[in-house]
């Protein structure tokens, strides 16, 4: 199966100063009009000490000047892995639109007052889910994780405040390469990507450099 993708080209005078910013821009265009189901959706990808890999598909739920948040069981393949390797890769594909965002970066857990306040705002049965499943952890039937949920709806009815699990909290990724991705036709992609220089952490100035497709 092959494609050819049109678009208009996109060059490096319609970049940006920061990529946080030129990532706003583009989320904003992909994310009106209904062309997505879920422009959050990003696939994010992990590795365990030894360096086995593992991906899948979660939902930013913030990005700002400091990085992209989400959400997750710390107890969860994802969780461990980034306790035990915190390098991180996440994948927005924007395929209708002939776009991609790949973030490079480290991950760490975001304040527990930020998870407190991200949890009260979730629907009262995701509240209840995020303690009814233990998540990567094999369970016997569909039954068994109806069940544990039911128990907690009647210990905690509609209305009532469900405490944030304390296996569960979100993950910072501050990016050290944000490279975004236009389709073009004939392979002719344009890839722009933008490298931080200097500390990570406390900032620093950004390079940017054209890929080949």
């Amino acid at each position: 199966m092959r494609e050819q993708y049109r678009s208009e080209d996109f060059v490096e005078r319609d970049l940006a100063a920061d990529p946080m910013e030129q990532f706003a821009r583009w989320f904003r265009q992909v994310a009106v009009g209904g062309v997505l189901h879920e422009p959050n959706a990003m696939i994010v990808s992990t590795a365990d000490a030894d360096g086995r890999p593992s991906s899948r598909t979660v939902l930013l739920k913030q990005y700002d000047d400091r990085g992209f948040v989400f959400f997750t069981n710390y107890d969860s393949r994802k969780g461990r892995e980034l306790t035990a390797n915190p390098y991180v890769s996440l994948l927005f594909p924007w395929h209708p639109m002939a776009r991609q965002v790949i973030v490079t970066g480290t991950a760490s857990r975001t304040s527990r007052e930020e998870t407190v306040g991200y949890f009260r705002t979730r629907p009262h049965g995701s509240q209840l889910g995020a303690w009814a499943s233990a998540q990567s952890t094999v369970v016997g039937s569909r039954e068994e994780l109806t069940a544990r949920y039911e128990e907690l709806a009647a210990r905690y009815p509609e209305g009532e405040k469900v405490p944030a699990p304390p296996h569960w909290g979100g993950f910072r990724v501050v990016p050290e390469t944000i490279e975004f991705w236009q389709g073009h036709a004939n392979r002719l992609h344009d890839r722009l990507r933008y490298v931080r220089e200097g500390d990570g952490v406390h900032g620093g100035a950004w390079r940017v450099e054209r890929l080949c497709p």
